[in-house]
């Protein structure tokens, strides 16, 4: 039994140093120059050791951006269970994700990368449905502070979308305009930082869903404060963007 042990303990070891040294070899030389072969070299291991671990560079991938995931929840945790109103809560959640990104740029890029077909489509079964559990708690984290509104009433008791449901329009404007500020040239520069266009459309969005207490996304200065109080109380970070 202790045999076993040392043995799964050795293989994740050597699975982590793997997966360490790819994200070096993507930060220093980019994410489509990585090479399998020139993982194993930098490791000192046989080509043959890295594919038992990475049946191909497409699951290397995929748990590369899983692992990166992960060690994004604690962050988001800190967010949702900060005690704070849920439209608060909600928005925070929105500036974790900037924080990540700010922070950690090549995070970002490699899980645009994994989702597209190239990669996603090539990978293993079982590499993907792991990538796909590692998502849950960051579902889980949107989804009981949209029940805990309802609960409170900062949402309408009629309103039909389900928790579920509120969690999408937020995601999808986080995504898209990190997809957006990160291709050069394709935002006009007089729109100002695109990160305070996000949390301008954001809270229109939350607006739109009555969620209370409602906010002026027009009032630059009021949207300032505010994401400021949050990386203060909620992140002790400095404010993402320069004022104005």
């Amino acid at each position: 039994m202790a045999t076993t042990d040392r043995r799964q303990r050795e293989f994740a070891q050597r699975e982590a140093l793997f997966l360490d040294t790819a994200q070096a070899l993507i930060q220093r030389d980019g994410l489509l120059n990585l090479q399998m072969s020139r993982i194993a070299e930098e490791c000192e291991y046989a080509i043959g050791t890295l594919y038992r671990h990475f049946s191909s560079k497409e699951d290397l991938l995929v748990a590369l951006a899983t692992r990166n995931c992960l060690d994004r929840v604690e962050l988001f945790e800190r967010a949702a269970r900060w005690a704070g109103p849920t439209r608060d809560r909600i928005v925070a959640l929105a500036l974790a994700d900037l924080i990540v990104l700010r922070e950690q740029p090549e995070h970002f890029r490699l899980a645009q990368f994994v989702w597209t077909d190239v990669v996603w489509g090539a990978a293993s079964e079982p590499v993907r449905s792991r990538a796909l559990q590692a998502c849950e708690p960051l579902a889980a984290l949107i989804e009981g502070i949209a029940a805990e509104a309802r609960g409170v009433g900062d949402l309408p008791a009629q309103l039909s979308v389900t928790d579920e449901g509120l969690t999408i329009g937020p995601w999808i404007l986080c995504l898209g305009m990190h997809t957006l500020a990160q291709q050069q040239g394709l935002l006009d520069p007089a729109l100002g930082d695109p990160y305070r266009l996000l949390f301008r459309h954001l809270h229109y969005l939350l607006n739109g869903y009555g969620w209370q207490p409602l906010f002026d996304p027009g009032d630059d200065d009021a949207l300032d404060r505010s994401i400021e109080r949050l990386c203060r109380d909620v992140f002790d970070v400095p404010c993402p963007w320069p004022p104005r």
